[in-house]
């Protein structure tokens, strides 16, 4: 078929036109016209199919090479700026469309990619925040969970107390109904053995039961001291005095003063008790005035120059607590095992072993805090067992705070 192609191709280039008139040679013109459109329409089909077949890529170099540069010949431009290299410049500027078409592609892709790494980082850094927060309310639970643990600590020491005390109470009742059977026999010989022989001591298990109540009333007392009497003093005193932290001071040091002139008026007293019990008393007079001695001394500590107040509030506010404070430290000196205070200062490491068995923070600590700020409520001990725990307040920047003075105990 090419060569037929190429035969006619031949006789139209030695078409010689002179032959017949000009008519025809026009009509022929148009039939060979008509005849080669129809072919070049079947021609572009076939070649459509051929390309289709091939795929995307296919074939692409035979028709950049030899379709492109022969139809910049066969339809010219008649244009003075179009040249012999247009179809030349067309297949580059295609070339380089074509390449900037794939690069923006790919950046397309690659911002997308970054878009999607983007939204993942966000959502993780969300899911981090949210178990940041999740923990920290962990943290606060554990907090809350220590605090009531030590809460039931306290409890379960109270509860042991008062079964001892049920214990030596049921013990004194059946002593009691036992004396009273005897009181009540009506053998006279009982009863006269009885006038005729001398008192008895009491006997030590009874005065282990008695200690052993005394013992825990007071340590009763001392949480109901913690529990009533500081509430109603520092409500008293924020009346005057906006800050908190100030008020606490001040009942704390209270606390600790009225402990220690207990301690100090209880050796008085046995010092008076022995001179007035030697073997020159006379009667029960002078041993009335050595109990008087007592009530002196919790009158004097109305005026105890050893308790720091601020000076916009008077002493007599919180009296009724420091007299009360003394009651209870001085009958606790008057046990087998004297209770006392803890030594505290301030500030303080809370981390230290001694420090974490002695207290507990208030609700209002910082939980993350190293160093103790001040102390609310001071510990009891029973030599070197912590019978009660105090409380302190724990926040950052305690350095910075002026290191108050120990107190001693």
């Amino acid at each position: 078929m090419i060569t037929y192609f190429r035969e006619q191709l031949k006789h139209l280039t030695h078409w010689k036109s002179r032959v017949i008139s000009c008519d025809k040679n026009l009509n022929r013109c148009c039939e060979l016209v008509k005849l080669t459109s129809k072919i070049q329409g079947q021609l572009f089909t076939i070649l459509n199919l051929t390309a289709r077949e091939g795929g995307h890529y296919a074939g692409v170099d035979v028709l950049k090479s030899r379709l492109l540069p022969w139809l910049g010949i066969c339809f010219p431009i008649a244009t003075s700026s179009v040249t012999n290299n247009t179809s030349l410049n067309l297949i580059q500027e295609s070339v380089k469309k074509e390449w900037k078409i794939r690069v923006l592609s790919a950046t397309h892709e690659s911002d997308m990619q970054k878009m999607d790494t983007l939204c993942m980082l966000c959502s993780t850094h969300l899911q981090l925040e949210s178990r940041k927060q999740e923990l920290r309310a962990a943290r606060d639970q554990v907090e809350t969970y220590k605090r009531k643990l030590n809460v039931l600590d306290d409890s379960e020491s109270q509860g042991r107390l008062l079964r001892d005390e049920v214990s030596f109470l049921t013990a004194e009742k059946s002593m009691l109904q036992e004396r009273l059977v005897r009181s009540r026999s009506t053998s006279p010989l009982p009863r006269h053995s009885h006038h005729s022989s001398p008192l008895r001591s009491e006997s030590p298990t009874r005065a282990q039961l008695n200690n052993s109540s005394r013992h825990a009333w007071l340590v009763s007392r001392f949480s109901d001291l913690y529990a009533v009497e500081r509430l109603e003093a520092q409500s008293l005193l924020r009346r005057y005095i906006d800050d908190l932290e100030i008020v606490q001071r001040i009942i704390f040091i209270a606390t600790v003063e009225a402990f220690q002139a207990a301690k100090l008026a209880y050796c008085q007293f046995k010092q008076h008790v022995r001179k007035t019990l030697s073997p020159s008393h006379q009667g029960p007079e002078i041993l009335g005035e050595s109990v008087a001695s007592v009530n002196d001394v919790i009158s004097n500590m109305n005026v105890n120059p050893r308790i720091s107040f601020s000076p916009e509030v008077d002493f007599v506010l919180i009296s009724s607590f420091i007299k009360e404070t003394c009651r209870v430290a001085f009958t606790m000196q008057t046990l087998d095992s004297p209770l006392d205070l803890a030594f505290t200062s301030d500030p303080e490491l809370w981390n230290s072993t001694a420090t974490t068995s002695q207290y507990h923070r208030s609700y209002d600590s910082e939980f993350t805090a190293p160093l103790v700020v001040y102390h609310v409520w001071p510990a009891m001990v029973e030599g070197d067992s912590v019978i009660v725990k105090g409380e302190v307040v724990t926040r950052r920047g305690a350095l910075k705070i002026a290191a108050g003075k120990a107190v001693p105990v």
